[in-house]
């Protein structure tokens, strides 16, 4: 029996209320290592006060940082199969599923919302990294789909955000069917004389990026967001060549012409806002999405 730790420890434990103590006071930034203390971090809008880095938003936190006024209606989305293929790694896709319903609250990585931005209105498809890694299969295809049909019915700007490693592996080809499908719907909205924006966040690659992500009318990007198809590990062992340096981050491809701004999170809303209003057609307001609450 070792006495310090089965018994010193837990008097003093005990002495301190260490259960009291909530354990995420203080973040550790993954680009400069500095410790952040979480409130100021919630302040500055979950960027690092050292470096300016970017650190990843929840799906809720992002559709909040938009929205005027944080305010803003989720749109009912289809139910798809739940595992189509019957896939199983290390353990059954609908497990995994349930567990990450769990984790993050959300039937999928992807949530549709209207609302207004500047008094603007508007829909957003935004992903959820935390969901799967926002890895895009039938779930997601069909809210791109139910947030394209939103937008052309109501007669306002389309805005998706991504934040995927790509397809989903565990849909096998019917995660790839959705490159096509979402291409087709932000062609349903261009076709009707609406703005197709992107929001591209960190990360937006894989089968995203080769489809729906890379087409907005507007494309913005979060500093240092990292764009792409492939890896750049994978990239230099095909090439056999070493890329150049930041390759891939939304400076770069800002600098390539790939994109059309790169906007610090804090300008985001004003920035997206000012461009919905340059853009905004003749029919303001967002009376024709009633037909949302009947669905």
């Amino acid at each position: 029996m070792n006495w310090l730790t089965n018994f010193v420890r837990p008097k003093i434990q005990a002495l301190i209320r260490r259960n009291d103590v909530p354990d995420n006071l203080w973040t550790k930034c993954s680009s400069c290592g500095h410790m952040l203390f979480h409130r100021d971090l919630e302040q500055n809008l979950h960027v690092c006060h050292h470096c300016n880095h970017h650190m990843r938003l929840t799906v809720t936190q992002r559709l909040n940082l938009l929205f005027d006024e944080k305010t803003y209606t989720k749109v009912p989305l289809p139910k798809v199969l739940a595992d189509p293929i019957k896939f199983k790694d290390t353990k059954k896709y609908t497990d995994r599923l349930k567990e990450y319903r769990t984790k993050t609250g959300n039937e999928d990585a992807m949530t549709v919302a209207y609302g207004n931005i500047s008094g603007n209105p508007v829909v957003i498809a935004a992903f959820d990294f935390g969901f799967m890694g926002g890895s895009m299969g039938m779930a997601v295809g069909e809210a791109i789909l139910v947030g394209a049909d939103l937008a052309v019915k109501s007669k306002c700007p389309y805005l998706v955000i991504p934040a995927s490693g790509g397809a989903r592996m565990q849909e096998g080809i019917l995660s790839l069917m959705q490159m096509p499908r979402t291409t087709i719907a932000v062609e349903k909205v261009k076709k009707a004389g609406l703005p197709y924006i992107t929001l591209l966040t960190d990360p937006t690659t894989g089968g995203v990026s080769a489809s729906f992500a890379m087409l907005g009318d507007i494309a913005i990007a979060e500093p240092g967001a990292i764009i792409g198809f492939a890896g750049a590990r994978v990239i230099e062992e095909t090439i056999r060549q070493k890329l150049p340096e930041g390759f891939q981050r939304a400076e770069y491809l800002l600098d390539h012409g790939m994109i059309d701004m790169v906007t610090h999170r804090h300008q985001l809303a004003k920035t997206v806002g000012t461009l919905l209003g340059h853009l905004r057609f003749q029919s303001s307001g967002l009376a024709s999405l009633s037909y949302v609450s009947k669905t």
